[in-house]
Protein backbone atom coordinates (compact mmCIF):
# COMPACT_ATOMS: atom_id res chain seq x y z
CA UNK A 1 0.00 0.00 0.00
CA UNK A 2 2.66 2.22 0.90
CA UNK A 3 4.39 2.01 -2.65
CA UNK A 4 1.64 2.90 -4.59
CA UNK A 5 0.87 6.23 -2.43
CA UNK A 6 4.43 6.62 -3.20
CA UNK A 7 3.97 5.91 -6.68
CA UNK A 8 1.05 8.53 -6.98
CA UNK A 9 2.83 10.83 -5.14
CA UNK A 10 5.37 10.54 -7.57
CA UNK A 11 3.04 10.55 -10.44
CA UNK A 12 1.63 14.07 -9.51
CA UNK A 13 4.84 15.33 -8.80
CA UNK A 14 5.83 14.32 -12.72
CA UNK A 15 1.94 15.91 -13.76
CA UNK A 16 2.65 19.13 -11.72
CA UNK A 17 6.10 19.66 -13.46
CA UNK A 18 5.17 19.14 -16.80
CA UNK A 19 2.30 21.85 -16.78
CA UNK A 20 3.99 24.07 -14.83
CA UNK A 21 6.89 23.34 -17.86
CA UNK A 22 5.26 25.93 -20.12
CA UNK A 23 6.39 28.35 -17.72
CA UNK A 24 9.59 30.03 -15.69
CA UNK A 25 8.40 27.20 -13.15
CA UNK A 26 10.80 28.05 -9.43
CA UNK A 27 10.50 24.23 -8.37
CA UNK A 28 12.21 25.30 -4.66
CA UNK A 29 9.89 28.24 -4.84
CA UNK A 30 6.75 26.55 -5.56
CA UNK A 31 4.25 25.20 -2.47
CA UNK A 32 3.13 22.05 -4.36
CA UNK A 33 6.30 21.15 -5.71
CA UNK A 34 7.89 21.38 -2.22
CA UNK A 35 4.99 19.29 -0.21
CA UNK A 36 4.88 16.66 -3.05
CA UNK A 37 8.64 16.49 -2.34
CA UNK A 38 8.53 15.54 0.84
CA UNK A 39 5.54 13.27 0.41
CA UNK A 40 7.44 11.36 -1.60
CA UNK A 41 10.75 11.37 0.27
CA UNK A 42 8.71 10.79 3.48
CA UNK A 43 7.76 7.15 2.40
CA UNK A 44 9.70 4.52 3.76
CA UNK A 45 12.22 2.72 0.50
CA UNK A 46 10.65 -0.45 -0.31
CA UNK A 47 11.74 -3.57 1.56
CA UNK A 48 12.95 -6.21 -0.30
CA UNK A 49 12.24 -9.97 -0.16
CA UNK A 50 13.80 -11.78 2.11
CA UNK A 51 15.35 -15.43 1.38
CA UNK A 52 12.75 -17.98 2.29
CA UNK A 53 15.05 -21.20 3.36
CA UNK A 54 11.72 -22.92 2.42
CA UNK A 55 11.92 -22.43 -0.84
CA UNK A 56 13.50 -25.24 -2.69
CA UNK A 57 15.31 -22.87 -4.97
CA UNK A 58 18.99 -24.83 -4.82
Amino acid sequence: MAASVRHETRALLRAHLSAASSYRHATRHCSICHRLLRLAMDAPPPREPEDDPESGSS
